[in-house]
């Protein structure tokens, strides 16, 4: 007769599965609350102490760490000396393991958990029987998710065993499955001791999706979410449209990730190509969407747009006039759903955008390595700014620097942003050099230059980039200064009645 282990913390499909080892000829071998739950639910497993002859002992803590479970499922049963020792010891085979770990994650993510109650969490004999088990998978079938019951007691049913490829693909989720598990653990324990940059790191993703493909067709892909997806598109709810691409997901994240920069203020940002062609702000969340619309009317066409606020009924009949790919927002009420799901392929996303969430570390892969880093957060306030020039911002000049300050951040270097009237004018994203993003911005202006403020994310080497914004009539000036030169630009400025501040820390965005 063939014995399956089963001890699990989801029971999740468990009484059916167990009932069909039970119907092939299993006898079932258990511990703990399994036990209990399969003996409720009318069968008879054997208690692991009766398979040990050692008592659980405390409070559980150790129950299966015994040659007996071990030598059972570390057995080569080709290999004569084991079969010998096994007979000798009077152990007995056994060719199933359904075993799942206790609830880690869900215990750190509870409000009001203690330590003491995250330490118990951590499973030490769950992962020591799945991996004596994977590692024996030759022989031996270990299941650890709920969702492969089927599979694996239908080729059970048909052919008296799983087949030899079944079990490695399990065994190598079992690998996977531990190794998110330790993974978790080390996350906890590593933010506890206050350890930013450890000697290794090891970080874990949980697949939300295939993707169609990549950023182009002919790549693969598929879309991850880590541990706690707050402030995440892994988080949001899709209530409508075609399914989210690789470059949607791209452009979405940027996208929201302006938005943590105005909290307190309702603000819309417009989205192409991970930089944003218009950000608004508003008494109101359509007042501020005017505002990003207006900004570059051109560019927004086929863009993804973001806002923290709900959209109603009178800005869903605006966003719905043109062609758009994404809509993130907090909620849609029922009338807005009604006009923006006559649009078949838009994508609606609801998510929490007024969230405060301050994501610790970004991670950018490169060539066979990692950079890790903290997130830009750094806010500036009124009070940091030191003017250079001769002539003082006025109150509303500032207002408007800080708001370009704001976006300047989320532009790729090189960066330059006109503002004006609470609204982006012009952007210059990603130029080899800063003058170049300069008369980008400058051109989408037009007109709309005369009287705006230019933002820029790094220091001006040269005045070229200022004598531009002059030319343009841009009254002031924020950068963070710090260039050899920046008395070049600082006389220039005043030759010319600019004022301008420094920010004292720049933003540079790769």
């Amino acid at each position: 007769m063939k014995r399956a282990l089963v001890s699990v913390s989801d029971k999740t499909g468990l009484v059916e599965f167990v009932k069909g080892l039970v119907d092939c000829g299993y006898e079932i071998i258990s511990t703990g609350g399994t036990k209990k739950a399969l003996e409720e639910a009318g069968l008879n497993p054997i208690g692991i102490s009766d398979v040990t002859g050692f008592p659980e002992i405390m409070d559980g803590r150790v129950k299966t760490l015994h040659p007996k479970v071990h030598g059972a499922l570390l057995c080569v049963r080709d290999n004569p000396e084991h079969v010998k020792q096994l007979q000798e010891l009077g152990i007995e085979y056994i060719d199933l393991v359904c075993v799942n770990l206790y609830p880690f994650k869900e215990t750190v993510q509870k409000k009001g958990v203690t330590h003491e109650e995250i330490i118990e969490n951590i499973d030490i004999g769950g992962p020591s029987m799945l991996r004596s088990a994977s590692k024996n998978y030759k022989s031996i079938t270990v299941v650890c998710d709920p969702k492969d019951y089927d599979k694996v007691l239908k080729e059970i049913q048909e052919n008296g065993d799983t087949c030899p490829v079944t079990r490695e693909f399990l065994a190598a989720k079992v690998f996977r499955h531990t190794a998110r598990y330790d993974a978790m653990i080390a996350d906890y324990l590593t933010k506890k001791t206050g350890e930013e940059f450890p000697e290794s790191l090891t970080i874990t993703f949980d697949k939300v999706q295939d993707l169609r493909y990549g950023e182009n067709p002919h790549q693969k892909a598929a879309f991850y979410k880590g541990m706690n997806p707050q402030y995440s598109l892994a988080n949001a709810t899709q209530l409508h449209g075609k399914e989210l691409s690789y470059n949607n997901i791209q452009d979405g994240n940027a996208a929201i990730e302006i938005l943590k920069d105005f909290e307190g203020q309702c603000a819309a940002v417009g989205l192409k190509h991970m930089n944003p062609c218009g950000v608004g702000i508003g008494e109101n969340i359509e007042a501020a969407w005017d505002k990003a619309y207006e900004a570059d009317p051109v560019s927004i066409f086929g863009g993804i747009v973001a806002l923290n606020d709900t959209v109603e009924k009178g800005l869903a009949e605006k966003l719905s006039k043109i062609f758009l790919e994404i809509i993130i927002a907090p909620d849609f009420t029922p009338e807005a759903l009604e006009i923006l799901t006559r649009k078949k392929n838009i994508r609606l996303m609801k998510l929490d955008t007024t969230l405060s969430v301050n994501t610790s570390l970004k991670y950018t892969n490169v060539n066979d390595g990692l950079l890790v880093q903290e997130m830009d957060m750094y806010q500036i306030k009124e009070e940091d700014l030191r003017c250079v020039t001769n002539r003082k911002p006025t109150p509303e000049e500032i207002k408007q620097l800080l708001f370009g300050w704001k976006v300047v951040k989320h532009v790729k270097s090189n960066a330059i942003v006109l503002v004006k009237d609470d609204m982006t004018i012009g952007v210059g994203a990603g130029q080899m050099n800063r003058v170049g993003s300069a008369k980008i911005a400058i051109e989408e202006a037009g007109e709309k230059a005369k009287g705006s403020v230019m933002a820029s994310d790094a220091f001006f080497p040269m005045p070229d980039t200022v004598e531009e914004a002059i030319k343009a009539g841009v009254t002031a000036i924020i950068q963070p200064g710090g260039s050899i030169r920046d008395q070049d630009s600082i006389d220039v400025c005043n030759e010319h009645g600019i004022a301008m501040v420094y920010t004292g820390i720049r933003h540079f965005k790769h």
